[in-house]
C-alpha cells in the first residue's frame, strides 16, 4: 500500500467550500480500484491549513483516479480556493492497524 499526504493552505473564507469538495472527492474514490482510505485533517493552530491523507493499494491506482475527467474538474475548483500550491509526499505503508469498531 501507498499513502500520499498532501498539505494545502487555503484562502480565507474558502474553507467550507474546499472541505465539501474534498468530501465529494472521497465519495468518488470509494468505487475506484485500489482505494483504501482517506482523511481530511486541519492542525488545531492553523485553521487555513488542510492535510489530506489518502491510502491506495498502489500509486498507479491513485494516478488512474487523478486522470478521471470528474477529478480534474474538482481539482480546478480546489486550486481556486488555495492560497498557494499544495505539496504532496508519498509513503510506503510498512504497517497498519485499525480499531475493530472502524
Amino acid at each position: 500500500m501507498m499513502t500520499v499526504i498532501t498539505t494545502t493552505v487555503l484562502r480565507p473564507g474558502g474553507e467550507q467550500q474546499w472541505d465539501e469538495a474534498v468530501r465529494e472527492r472521497f465519495e468518488s474514490a470509494h468505487g475506484r480500484p485500489g482505494w483504501v482510505s482517506g482523511q481530511l485533517l486541519t492542525p488545531e493552530d492553523e485553521q487555513q491549513t488542510r492535510v489530506i491523507v489518502g491510502t491506495w493499494r498502489s500509486r498507479e491506482d491513485w494516478e488512474a483516479w487523478h486522470h478521471d475527467p470528474a477529478f480534474q474538474e474538482a481539482r480546478d475548483t480546489l486550486e481556486g480556493l488555495e492560497a498557494q500550491p499544495s505539496r504532496s509526499q508519498w509513503f510506503e505503508v510498512v504497517s497498519a492497524a485499525h480499531s475493530p469498531e472502524h
